[in-house]
């Protein structure tokens, strides 16, 4: 059931300032079957030093998602928009025709750890957005959040393509099963800790691709955090 990619798999950069794991292909890490899923065309997981950061930069055409696992990270863009993200944030800026941003860590003594994921969208050229919303983990624990979604709703932020992603924590005897909807891809990313799916290990940095249906069973969580992307039955993110 599980196409299973390991932590240790992804690419890798070091930029002194940066430590940074590559799920996909990007930048100077390029490896022809890992370029993207669905429309999930980028996890990176990046852990930036103190005062350090992304200076200001533009996208375009592109729903960029920030998910701070430990530290905080301050954000600011050409929309005018100025905020510090910390865990339990979750940030959507949605480029459409252009928009500049830079991230940068707010701490000068402590590093922030985050996930940054990009989504291919189902829109170009559009208005540029940007939204950002608070989820406390008891919403989380032990079951699974939807926290972005086409729609958006309460606590659940809207992107503009046919993507659900949900979030949970599990530790210790908290249980949940995920029923994978018909048709559908799903892509499971552990971004702390360890958990058992279905009877299988996964640590830290591991992912799976899951082509099937059928229910994934969470057990025997220690201080896991779990991303879980629901997409489109699609190989690799279609660009505009």
């Amino acid at each position: 059931m599980f196409d299973m990619r390991l932590s240790h798999a992804r690419g890798a950069a070091h930029h002194g300032w940066l430590q940074s794991k590559h799920t996909f292909s990007f930048a100077d890490y390029w490896d022809p079957k890992q370029v993207g899923f669905s429309d999930l065309l980028v996890i990176n997981d990046d852990t930036v030093a103190p005062s350090k950061g992304f200076g200001t930069h533009p996208h375009h055409n592109m729903e960029i998602i920030s998910y701070v696992l430990e530290g905080a990270l301050e954000h600011k863009d050409s929309m005018g928009t100025g905020s510090v993200i910390v865990p339990g944030d979750i940030q959507l800026m949605s480029a459409g025709h252009g928009v500049a941003h830079s991230e940068f860590n707010h701490s000068a003594q402590e590093n922030v750890h985050f996930l940054q994921i990009w989504v291919v969208p189902d829109q170009v050229n559009t208005a540029p957005g940007y939204q950002q919303i608070h989820i406390a983990p008891e919403d989380k624990r032990g079951k699974f959040h939807l926290m972005i979604s086409p729609e958006g709703g309460e606590k659940t932020l809207a992107i503009k393509q046919d993507i659900n992603i949900y979030s949970g924590l599990f530790d210790g005897h908290e249980t949940a099963d995920f029923v994978i909807p018909e048709g559908r891809y799903v892509y499971l990313h552990v971004a702390k800790g360890s958990v058992d799916v279905n009877g299988k290990t996964f640590n830290t940095g591991d992912a799976a691709r899951i082509r099937e249906g059928g229910t994934l069973s969470f057990s025997q969580g220690n201080q896991a955090e779990i991303l879980i992307f629901d997409m489109r039955p699609e190989e690799i993110p279609s660009m505009a």
